[in-house]
C-alpha cells in the first residue's frame, strides 16, 4: 500500500515519509523547519522554539545532532533505540560547544522518551543523558527545573537497569552532599510533575489512544503511577529536614484527594506496594501530616493487613508498624475486633500464604501495640493467637518449606515469651494464663514435635531452650524482685513437671516408636548442650564476618581442634560464668529426668529385649554419661551397686554391654559402640580404659565392632583421645596382623574355605588403620603397619602366580583398595621396604596382559590407579633417595628380564610398554630433579653389548622381505637369522621387544626439556639405545658400523630421511669410494641405502667406476657380490634421469649382458624351474631384470636395435615361464623376488608399447610393435592369467603372505590385457550346474573363473580382476537382445548369473560388517583388513554391474531393473552406501585457497584404481562408495528415486540433504553438458540446453505441427521430479498436448537413463502415433513407460490393443478379467 518504491498516483509528488517531506519543504521554501513543542514545566526553558532559516539552525544544532533528534521523534522502537545510542556516542565524542547547542532541545525529548514503553529505550536514554552531563557539566543548570521531575521518576523506574543508569547520571551531575540542594532548588517543579502524574494523568492522556494498544497504555500508566509514588518517597527521604514543612502544604492537597487513597486498593501490586512505601516515608518525615489524616491512613493501612501479594507484603507490614508507632490513637479509627484481628487470624492460620518469612517477624511488634481493651477477654485472645500460629504450622507451604516453618516457630516462641512477660502478675487471670501457656501451648507443641521428624529437624528445640534459659535468668535475677523470681521459678517447675510427664509417656510404651524416642533424646540433648541445635548451627553458618588480625583469637573459627582431655563430667551449658548456678539447677532437673527415662528403658530391655529402647538408651548416655546414671541402671537390673564398690560404668560394661555386643547384629553395633564410649568417659584413668579395650579384643567380637570403634574415634577428637593408647598397643596390633593373614589366606591361598559374611568389614578395618592419620600420626604403631603391608604383598605375589580366574578377583580388589588408600593417604609411605615390595608386585600385575594374569579389565584399571598412586607418593620423596629407590631398581631389572628372556606376545609387549611409559610419564611430571633418577632407571634396563649381538643373531630373516621387494637391498644368498617357522607365531623376537620398549623410553626422555639441556644425560641416552635409529646419529655420521649392512643400512636410511642432514655431513660417508671395495654385502647395502640422498655428481662417479669394473668382470665372478651381481646392483641403485654419465652407458651395459648370454647361457635362468638353481644366480638374474626395467625408463628407444629388443623381450618371456614353473617355491624370498621383478618387467614393457605414439613408432625397428602385439603380449597374458587363477585357487584358505607381493606384480601386469586376449583365454572350462546363461562357452568360463576372485582376500587380485572384467562387461548385454518377455506378466531379466551369485555372498558379508550402524553414520573400514577386502569386492562388483547396465539398451535396462527391484539388491546397496560414504566427502590433500569457490570432492574427482595404489588406501573405500553412488544416480535414477520415496522420514532427509549438497550439482552440470555436446541427431526434433537455469528445450515439428517442451531439473536432481513445462505449440489440440506432456514426464521419471534417452523414447512414441499405431487405452501411450513395449494384446470384441503390463495391473487392481473398454470378458 505505502511502499517506498511503488509508482505514485499521477500528480501526487509529495512523499509519504515525514523525513522526505521535510527535505521537500526545505527545497521549496529555502528553510529547514525547527522542532516545535512545549516542555513539561511552565517555564521559558521548556518551550522549544521553531527556528526560522537554515543558517540559524546550523548555529544552534549540529547537523548530525539534528538528524538524531529527528529520529527520536519516530514511533519505531528500534529507530529510537539506535538513535539514542548514537546520541550518547556523539555526546561522548563531539566537542563541548557542539553538544551545548543541543541543550535547549534536550528537555522535551528527555521528558517524553524517559517514559517510553520499551525498557531498552529508557535505559539507553539514561545512559545517553549521563554522557551529555559528563560533557556539558555546569551548563546543564539552566535546564534543571524542566528535567528534574522526570529525572527523579526515572530513578525510580520499575526496570532496574534503567533506574540504575538514571541514578548514575544523577551522581555524575551532583556529588552526594549537593544532591539535597539540587532537589530543594527544583522541589516545586518536581511536585508539579509528580502530582500531575498521580492526580491528573490517565492511560489515554499518557499515550495516544489511536496508535497505542489498550494493554500497552494501561501498562505504561501503572508504571508511571508506581514511579511517581516511589519518586515522592525518594524526594521525602533526600530533602533536608528543614524543607519538609515547605512541601507539607502541597502534600496535604495530595492526601486530601480521594484518588490518592484509592491506590491502596489498586489492582496493580506494584502501585499498592509503592503506596505503602510512601505512607511509611510520610510517617517518618511528616508525622504531623499523617496524624492529621489519621482517619484515612489507619483504614487504608490496617484494613489491608491480609494482602497476600509477595510484592506488596513487605511494604504493607512496614507501613503497618510505622502507622501503629506514629499515630497514637490509630485503633480509634478502625474496628480491631471486626476489621483487623479476624484478617490477622486468617493470615496466621494459613501460614502466611507463602510469605511467612516476611509477615511473622513483624508479629511480635504488632501484638505489642495492640491495646489491652482490644484483647479482652485476654485468655480467649491468647488462645486464638497461639492456636492460629499452630494451625499455620500445618499449612501446605509451611510443611513444604523449612524456612517458612522456622519463621512461624520463631514468631510463636517470641510471642509466648512476650505473653509470659505481660502476665507475670499475681492475679488469678495471670496465673491461669501462665499455666495455660505451659500446659496448653508449649508442652503440647513439644509433644507433637516429638512425633514429627520435620519439627525435630526445625529450630524449635533450640528456641524452647532459649525460652527456658530466659526464664531461668529471671528466676535467679535479684533486680526484678523476689515476687517475680518466685513466679518464674513456679513457671519453670510447671514446665519441668509437664515435660517429664510427656517424656515418660513416650518412653513408657511397649511398642515405642523409634522416631519418638529419637525426638526425646534429641530434645534432651539440646537442653543439655544448646550449641548442637539446628538454630545455633544455622546462625553460625549465616554469620559472615571480616575481622582484622586482633579479632582472630576472639571471633575467628579454629581450623585445628586442640587436644581434648577426656572429660570427667558431662558437657554442660557454658554461656558465661554468671550462669553457672542456673546450669547446675537445670543439670539436676535433666539428671533426674534422664535417670528416670534410663531406668524405664532398662526395664523394657531386660523384660522384652526392646531394641528401640536400647538404641534410645545409647543416645541418652552419649549426652548424659555419668556415674549416677550407670548406678541407676545397675540397680534397675537387680545388681546392688553398693555391694560392688567399683566403677558402676565398668560393671555395666562387663555385665550388660559385652553381652549385647556379642549377641547384637551389625546394625546394633553402631549405637552399642556409642554406649561403650559413654562407659569410657566415666573411666578417668588411661590405663583403665586401655585394659578394658584389650579385654574386648580378647573376647573375639565381630570385626565390625572394632571397625565402628575406630571409625568413631577418627571422626571425633574427644573419642580418639579416649582410645589412643589402646590403638598404639600390642594387643590390637597383633590382632590386626592375624586378621590380615587370615584374610589373605582365605581369599587367595585356601580358596576351598567358604567366604565369610561381612568380609568387606575386615578389609575396611585394615584400610582404615593403614590409611587414616590423626595429627600426622598413624592410628596404630608403625611396626604393625609395616607387618600388615608385608602380609598383603605376600598374598598378592601368590595371586600373581595363580592361573585360574574368577575366585581371586574379589580378594585382589580388596587388597587393591587397601593399598590405594594407604599410598594416597600416608606421607612417605614408600620408605617402608614392604610398601615398595607391594608397589612392585602391583606394577608387575599391571605390566602383564589380562590373558596371563586372568584379571578383568576393570580390576586391572583399579590396579593401575593403585600403583600410580604409590608412584605419586614415591616421586614426592625423590630428594630423600640419594641412590634411587628399591622399587625403581627392582622394576628396571624385572623389565630387563622380560624383554631378554620371556616369550612376549604382541599383547604382552603392549602391556609392558604402556606400564613403563606410565611409570616414566609420572616421574617426569615431578620436575627436573627426577630426570637423573629416570636416566639411571633406563640404563638399568639396557641389555649389554654381548646380549644385543646375541639378540641380533637370533633375529629372523623375515625382516628382509620388504626391503628386498622394494629394491632397497640386494642379496644373492640366504638371509641370516633363525627360521621364522621355528618360533610359535604368537612370539615376538627379543630384539624387537627390546628395541620397541627402549626406543619408546628414549623418545619420552628426548621430549623432556630438562634432559635435552643436559649433555651428559643426552649421551647416556644415545649410548643406552644403540639399536634405535634416532640415536645412531653420532655413530653412523662418523662412519662407524656402516659396513655391517643389512638392518644397519636400513637404519641409516631411515635416520637420514628423518633428520635430513646437510650435504657436507653426508659427504663424510661417501668421500672415499675405495672404502666400498671390495664389495661386501655390508658395503653394497650401505651404498644402496645412501643412493637416494647422494648428489648427481657422486652418483655419476659411482656409476662410471662400477661400469668399468662391470665390463672387466671375469666369467667366474658373474654372480659374486664382488663381481657382476654386486657391480650391477650398485649401478641399478644409482641410476636415475640425471645421473647417467652419457647416453651410450646403458646400451653398453646391455651389450655386455648380451655377450654374457651368448657365452654363458646357463647363467640366465630361462624357462626352467628354480628348484635346482643357486641363490647367487637368482640374485644376478634379479639385478638384470631390474636393469632392463631401468633401461626402458631412462634410455632412448631408438638407441636399441633389433637384436637388443629381441633379447629383452625373449628374455622377459623366458623369465616369466621360469617364474610360473617355480610358483611352489614362493616361500623362498629370492624366488618370490624373481617372480615379482619378472612381472614388473612385463608390466613396464606393456606400458611402454601402449604409450608409443605414431612418431615414436617410426624410430623403432620395423616389425617390433607387430611382434609385440601378435606374439609377446599374447604370450605374457597367456602365462599370467592361468597363473593368477591357479595361485588364487590353491591358496583360498591357506596362508597367503608369501604370495601377496607376487599377486600384486602379477595383477599389475594383467591390467594391460586386451579384450581379444581375454576372449581367447586358455583357462580350463568352468560351468555351474543350473546356471541360466546365453553367453558363449568361453565367455561363461571366463566369468565363472574370474568373478569368484572378487571375493578373494587380497586387494591386488580384486583390482586386477575388476579391470579385466570391466573390459568385457560392455559386450555382455548383446547376448540378451533376443530375450522374449512379452508373454510374461511382469517380465524381468537377470544380469550375468556369475556376478549375481558373487553379489549374493558379498551382500551377506557386508551386511554383517555394517550391522549396528545406522544409515547416515560413517563406518570406518581399516585398510587391508578382511572387512576391507569384503567391502571392496562388493563395491567393485556393483561398479561392474552398473557398467553392464549402462551398456544395455533401454528395453533390456527395463528388464534388468525389474529383476533388481524383485531381489531388492539395489535397495541394499543404497542403504550400505550411506554407511560407507563420509559425511563431508572432501577430496584429501587440497590446499586451502580462498579463490577456489568449490572444494574438490569424491564426486568431482575421478577414482583411479591401481593394483599398487598404496597412497590412496586410507580413503579408497569412501571414494569408491561415492563413485558407485554417483554412477547409480546417473544410470539408475528412476530406481533410486523409487527407493528414496519409500524410505522412512529420517533416512529420506539424510539422503536428500547429502545428495543435494554434494551430488546434484555435479550430475546436473554433467547432464546439461552431455546435451550440449551430444552428437545424436533427431529427425524433426532439435534439443538445446541452458546451463545457468538447468533447462533443456526440445522442439518437435512435423508437417504443420510444432511443439516446444521445456525440461527443468530440480535442485535435488535426480531424486526430485523433473518438471516438464509447455513452450510453443502449433496445430496440436489441448488434450493431445496434455497427453504428450504427461508421457514425457512419465518417461523422464520412470526410465533409467539420461535426458537424451528419455527424449528419444518420447519422440519414438509420438512418431508411432503419427504412423498410425493406436494408444494403449489404459496408459494412453503408444510406448510403455517402463518396459518400452508396444500395445500387442488385443480384445477379440472391440479389437483394441493394450500393453501386457497395463492389462496385468488392470486385472489385479479391479479384480475382474473384462476389457477396460468394452467390458467383455478378455480372452
Amino acid at each position: 500500500m505505502g511502499g517506498k518504491n511503488k509508482q505514485r498516483t499521477k500528480g501526487n509528488v509529495r512523499p509519504s515519509s515525514s523525513g522526505r517531506a521535510a527535505e521537500l519543504l526545505a527545497k521549496e521554501s529555502g528553510t529547514v523547519p525547527g522542532f516545535i513543542g512545549f516542555g513539561t514545566a511552565q517555564s521559558d526553558l521548556g518551550y522549544v522554539p521553531a527556528v526560522q532559516g537554515a543558517e540559524e539552525v546550523d548555529n544552534l544544532v549540529d547537523a548530525d545532532f539534528r538528524m538524531v533528534l529527528r529520529k527520536l521523534s519516530k514511533r519505531d522502537v528500534t529507530t529510537k533505540l539506535k538513535a539514542m545510542q548514537e546520541f550518547g556516542a556523539m555526546c561522548k565524542d563531539r566537542e563541548m560547544e557542539i553538544v551545548r547547542g543541543v541543550l535547549p532541545y534536550w528537555p522535551r525529548n528527555y521528558c517524553k522518551i524517559s517514559l517510553d514503553h520499551d525498557r531498552r529505550v529508557r535505559e539507553a536514554t539514561q545512559q545517553a543523558f549521563e554522557q551529555l552531563i559528563l560533557k556539558v557539566k555546569k551548563y546543564l543548570a539552566p535546564h534543571l527545573k524542566s528535567l528534574m521531575g522526570f529525572w527523579l521518576l526515572a530513578q525510580c523506574d520499575t526496570y532496574s537497569p534503567a533506574a540504575s543508569a538514571a541514578r548514575m547520571a544523577f551522581d555524575a551531575a551532583f556529588p552526594p552532599h549537593k544532591q539535597p540542594e539540587a532537589l530543594t532548588f527544583c522541589k516545586d517543579e518536581i511536585l508539579n510533575v509528580l502530582l500531575d502524574q498521580l492526580l491528573k494523568e490517565t492511560p489515554d492522556s499518557l499515550s495516544d489512544p489511536q496508535t497505542v494498544p489498550p494493554e500497552e497504555r494501561e501498562s505504561k500508566y501503572f508504571r508511571v503511577v508506581t514511579c511517581s509514588l516511589l519518586a515522592l518517597k525518594r524526594l521525602l527521604s533526600m530533602l533536608p529536614g528543614s524543607e519538609n514543612a515547605a512541601i507539607q502544604d502541597r502534600l496535604a492537597l495530595l492526601l486530601a484527594q480521594s484518588k490518592f487513597w484509592k491506590y491502596s486498593k489498586h489492582q496493580s501490586p506494584n502501585i499498592r506496594s509503592a503506596f505503602f512505601e510512601l505512607v511509611s516515608a510520610l510517617c517518618q518525615h511528616l508525622p504531623s501530616l499523617v496524624n492529621t489524616e489519621a482517619p484515612r491512613v489507619c483504614p487504608a493501612v490496617l484494613l489491608g493487613i491480609d494482602d497476600s501479594d509477595a510484592v506488596v507484603c513487605p511494604a504493607l507490614w512496614e507501613s503497618v508498624l510505622y502507622t501503629l508507632t506514629t499515630i497514637e490513637n490509630c485503633w480509634d479509627h478502625v474496628n480491631a475486633k471486626k476489621g483487623v484481628l479476624p484478617k490477622l487470624w486468617t493470615v496466621l492460620r494459613e501460614g502466611g500464604r507463602g510469605l511467612a518469612t516476611i509477615i511473622f517477624p513483624n508479629l511480635l511488634p504488632f501484638i505489642s501495640k495492640v491495646p489491652s481493651e482490644t484483647t479482652q477477654p485476654r485468655m480467649d485472645f491468647y488462645n486464638t493467637l497461639f492456636d492460629s500460629l499452630i494451625q499455620g504450622l500445618s499449612s501446605e507451604r509451611a510443611i513444604a518449606s523449612p524456612t517458612e516453618c522456622c519463621a512461624i516457630l520463631c514468631a510463636y516462641t517470641e510471642c509466648l515469651r512476650f505473653t509470659m512477660q505481660e502476665n507475670i502478675g499475681d492475679s488469678e487471670e495471670h496465673v491461669k494464663i501462665r499455666q495455660s501457656l505451659i500446659t496448653d501451648q508449649l508442652i503440647p507443641l513439644i509433644d507433637s514435635s516429638l512425633k514429627d521428624p520435620k519439627l525435630q529437624s526445625s529450630p524449635l528445640f533450640g528456641q524452647v531452650e532459649e525460652t527456658v534459659h530466659s526464664w531461668e535468668k529471671k528466676a535467679k535475677s535479684q533486680e526484678l524482685g523476689e515476687d517475680f523470681s518466685k513466679t518464674y521459678s513456679a513457671v519453670l517447675s510447671s514446665f519441668w513437671e509437664s515435660l517429664e510427664q510427656v517424656c515418660v509417656t513416650h518412653v513408657d510404651v511397649t511398642e515405642a516408636a523409634e522416631r519418638e524416642l529419637a525426638g526425646v533424646s534429641g530434645f534432651l540433648k539440646v537442653m543439655q548442650n544448646p550449641n548442637c541445635s539446628l538454630k545455633a548451627t544455622k546462625k553460625k553458618k549465616a554469620k559472615i564476618r571480616f575481622t582484622d588480625e586482633e579479632d582472630h583469637a576472639k571471633d575467628g573459627v579454629q581450623l585445628e581442634t586442640p587436644p581434648v582431655d577426656p572429660p570427667t563430667a558431662p558437657a554442660s551449658l557454658t554461656k558465661d560464668e554468671g550462669d553457672q548456678a542456673l546450669t547446675d539447677l537445670r543439670h539436676k532437673r535433666l539428671q533426674d529426668l534422664v535417670c528416670k527415662l534410663a531406668e524405664l528403658s532398662m526395664a523394657y530391655i531386660a523384660e522384652q529385649g526392646s531394641n528401640r529402647h536400647l538404641k534410645f538408651l545409647a543416645a541418652l548416655l552419649s549426652t548424659f554419661s555419668s556415674v549416677r546414671v550407670f548406678h541407676v541402671l545397675l540397680e534397675q537390673s537387680g545388681d546392688d551397686a553398693r555391694l560392688n564398690p567399683g566403677n558402676p560404668a565398668v560393671q555395666f560394661l562387663h555385665q550388660k554391654l559385652t553381652v549385647w555386643l556379642q549377641e547384637g547384629t551389625r546394625e546394633d553395633a553402631d549405637f552399642l559402640v556409642d554406649l561403650l564410649y559413654s562407659v569410657l568417659i566415666c573411666c578417668p584413668e588411661p590405663l583403665e580404659r586401655e585394659l578394658l579395650l584389650d579385654g574386648l579384643v580378647k573376647m573375639e567380637f565381630q570385626w565390625h565392632v572394632f571397625l565402628y570403634i575406630i571409625q568413631k574415634a577418627c571422626s571425633d577428637p574427644v573419642k580418639h583421645s579416649l582410645i589412643c593408647d589402646w590403638l598404639k598397643g600390642d594387643i590390637l596390633g597383633d590382632k590386626l596382623i592375624s586378621l590380615a593373614s587370615d584374610l589373605c589366606s582365605t581369599g587367595l591361598i585356601d580358596r576351598t574355605r567358604p567366604e565369610e559374611p561381612h568380609c568387606s568389614d575386615k578389609w575396611a578395618l585394615l584400610s582404615l588403620v593403614l590409611s587414616e592419620h590423626v595429627r600426622n600420626e598413624s592410628l596404630i604403631a608403625e611396626v604393625y603397619v609395616e607387618k600388615i603391608i608385608d602380609k598383603l604383598h605376600c598374598a598378592l605375589t601368590k595371586a600373581k602366580d595363580l592361573s585360574e580366574a574368577g575366585d581371586i578377583e574379589q580378594s585382589v580388589s580388596f587388597i587393591c583398595d587397601v593399598a590405594y588408600n594407604f599410598f594416597s593417604s600416608v606421607k612417605d609411605c614408600l620408605q617402608m621396604p614392604s610398601a615398595e615390595d607391594l608397589l612392585l608386585t602391583i606394577f608387575q600385575l599391571c605390566a602383564q596382559p589380562s590373558d596371563i594374569t586372568h584379571l578383568s579389565e576393570k580390576l586391572l584399571l583399579k590396579l593401575k590407579h593403585t600403583w600410580m598412586s604409590g608412584l605419586n607418593s614415591l616421586v614426592h620423596q625423590f630428594h630423600n633417595i640419594p641412590h634411587g629407590s628399591t622399587f625403581l631398581n627392582r622394576s628396571a631389572q624385572w623389565v630387563k628380564d622380560q624383554i631378554e628372556t620371556s616369550h612376549l606376545t604382541v599383547q604382552s609387549l603392549q602391556s609392558l610398554i604402556v606400564a613403563v611409559d606410565n611409570l616414566h610419564g609420572k616421574m617426569l611430571q615431578s620436575g627436573p630433579s627426577s630426570s637423573h633418577i629416570l636416566a639411571e632407571h633406563m640404563s638399568r634396563m639396557m641389555p649389554s653389548e654381548e646380549r644385543w649381538q646375541k639378540m641380533r643373531q637370533c633375529l629372523s630373516g623375515q625382516w628382509s622381505s620388504k626391503p628386498l621387494l622394494e629394491g632397497q637391498l640386494s642379496m644373492n644368498s640366504e638371509t641370516s637369522g633363525m627360521d621364522l617357522k621355528s618360533f610359535p607365531k604368537s612370539w615376538l623376537p627379543h630384539h624387537l621387544c627390546a628395541a620397541s620398549l627402549l626406543s619408546n623410553m628414549a623418545f619420552r626422555m628426548a621430549e623432556n626439556d630438562a634432559v635435552s639441556k643436559d649433555k651428559k644425560m643426552e649421551t647416556k641416552i644415545n649410548i643406552a639405545v644403540p639399536e634405535h635409529f634416532i640415536y645412531l646419529a653420532p655413530r653412523v655420521m662418523d662412519g662407524e658400523d656402516t659396513l655391517q649392512g643389512t638392518i644397519w643400512s636400513l637404519t641409516l636410511h631411515k635416520l637420514i630421511h628423518l633428520i635430513n642432514p646437510g650435504h657436507d655431513e653426508l659427504k663424510r660417508l661417501t668421500a672415499s669410494t675405495q672404502s666400498y671395495l671390495p664389495v661386501t654385502p655390508g658395503s653394497l647395502h650401505t651404498v644402496q641405502c645412501l643412493s637416494p640422498f647422494l648428489h648427481k655428481d657422486e652418483k655419476e662417479s659411482l656409476i662410471i667406476q662400477f661400469v668399468s669394473r662391470f665390463m672387466s668382470c671375469a666369467a667366474t665372478d658373474l654372480s659374486c657380490t664382488d663381481g657382476g651381481f654386486g657391480f650391477l646392483a650398485i649401478i641399478n641403485s644409482c641410476l636415475d634421469a640425471e645421473s647417467i654419465p652419457s647416453p651410450e652407458v646403458l646400451p653398453g651395459i646391455l651389450k655386455i649382458i648380451l655377450e654374457w648370454k651368448n657365452a654363458h647361457e646357463d647363467v640366465f635362468l630361462f624357462s626352467s624351474n628354480l628348484k635346482d638353481a643357486g641363490l647367487d644366480l637368482i640374485g644376478l638374474n634379479v639385478e638384470i631384470l631390474r636393469f632392463f626395467s631401468l633401461l626402458l625408463k631412462y634410455s632412448a628407444p631408438a638407441s636399441l636395435g633389433d637384436t637388443e629388443w629381441d633379447f629383452i623381450m625373449c628374455s622377459m618371456l623366458a623369465w616369466l615361464e621360469t617364474a610360473c614353473e617355480s610358483w611352489a617355491l614362493y616361500h623362498v624370498p629370492l624366488v618370490r623376488l624373481f617372480s615379482c621383478v619378472s612381472c614388473n618387467l612385463a608390466s613396464d614393457l606393456s606400458a611402454f608399447f601402449q604409450s608409443v605414439t605414431a612418431s615414436a613408432a617410426e624410430k623403432l625397428p620395423a616389425k617390433l610393435i607387430t611382434e609385440w602385439n601378435e606374439f609377446f603380449s599374447e604370450g605374457i597374458h597367456g602365462l599370467l592369467l592361468p597363473m593368477l587363477v591357479k595361485i588364487a585357487g590353491e591358496n583360498k584358505s591357506a596362508e597367503i603372505s608369501d604370495h601377496t607381493s607376487v599377486l600384486q606384480s602379477l595383477g599389475q601386469a594383467l591390467c594391460f590385457i586386451s579384450k581379444e586376449q581375454l576372449l581367447n583365454h586358455k583357462l580350463p572350462a568352468k560351468f555351474v550346474a543350473g546356471q541360466k546363461s546365453g553367453l558363449s562357452d568361453g565367455l561363461q568360463s571366463l566369468l565363472n573363473s574370474l568373478a569368484p576372485l572378487l571375493l578373494y582376500k587380497d586387494r591386488a587380485v580384486q583390482i586386477a580382476v575388476y579391470h579385466m572384467l570391466n573390459i568385457i562387461m560392455v559386450d555382455l548385454p548383446a547376448f540378451d537382445e533376443d530375450h522374449g518377455s512379452d508373454d510374461e506378466e511382469e517380465p524381468a531379466l537377470s544380469p550375468p548369473a556369475a556376478l549375481m551369485s558373487v553379489l549374493a555372498l558379498q551382500e551377506d558379508l557386508v551386511e554383517t560388517i555394517l550391522e549396528g550402524i545406522q544409515v547416515g553414520e560413517f563406518a570406518i573400514i581399516q585398510p587391508l583388513k578382511e572387512e576391507f577386502c569384503f567391502v571392496l569386492g562388493y563395491l567393485l562388483t556393483w561398479k561392474l554391474m552398473l557398467t553392464f547396465f549402462k551398456a544395455a539398451s533401454s528395453q533390456l535396462r527395463a528388464l534388468y531393473s525389474q529383476y533388481l527391484r524383485k531381489t531388492k539388491s539395489l535397495n541394499k546397496l543404497l542403504y550400505n552406501l550411506f554407511k560407507l560414504m563420509p559425511h563431508t566427502p572432501i577430496f584429501p590433500g587440497q590446499v586451502s585457497d580462498t579463490t577456489c569457490k568449490e572444494p574438490k570432492t569424491f564426486f568431482t574427482e575421478e577414482l583411479k584404481l591401481t593394483v599398487k595404489g598404496w597412497d590412496t588406501l586410507q580413503y579408497e573405500i569412501p571414494h569408491l562408495a561415492c563413485c558407485v553412488y554417483h554412477i547409480t544416480l546417473k544410470d539408475l535414477p528412476a530406481m533410486v528415486r523409487l527407493w528414496w520415496n519409500g524410505c522412512e522420514k529420517r533416512i529420506f532427509s539424510v539422503v536428500d540433504r547429502f545428495t543435494t549438497k554434494y551430488v546434484s550439482g555435479v550430475l546436473s552440470s554433467q547432464e546439461i553438458s552431455s546435451v550440449q555436446s551430444s552428437t545424436q541427431m533427431f529427425d524433426g526434433m532439435t534439443v538445446k540446453a541452458r546451463p545457468t537455469t538447468r533447462e533443456v528445450i526440445a522442439t518437435y515439428s512435423v508437417d504443420d505441427i510444432c511443439i516446444e517442451l521445456i525440461i527443468q531439473l530440480p535442485q535435488n536432481y535426480p531424486l526430485g521430479s523433473i518438471a516438464v513445462e509447455s513452450g510453443r505449440r502449433v496445430g496440436v489440440a489441448v488434450q493431445q498436448w496434455r497427453n504428450w506432456m504427461l508421457q514425457l514426464n512419465t518417461y523422464l521419471t520412470h526410465q533409467n537413463g539420461s535426458i537424451m534417452e528419455g527424449l528419444a523414447l518420447w519422440k519414438n512414441n509420438v512418431d508411432k502415433r503419427f504412423e498410425g499405431v493406436e494408444d494403449c487405452m489404459i496408459c494412453f501411450s503408444v510406448i510403455h513407460g517402463s518396459n518400452y513395449s508396444l500395445p500387442k494384446k488385443a480384445c477379440r470384441t472391440c479389437k483394441k490393443k493394450f500393453h501386457s503390463q497395463c492389462l496385468y495391473k488392470w486385472f489385479t487392481s479391479s479384480n475382474k478379467s473384462t476389457c477396460p473398454l468394452c467390458r467383455e470378458t478378455f480372452f
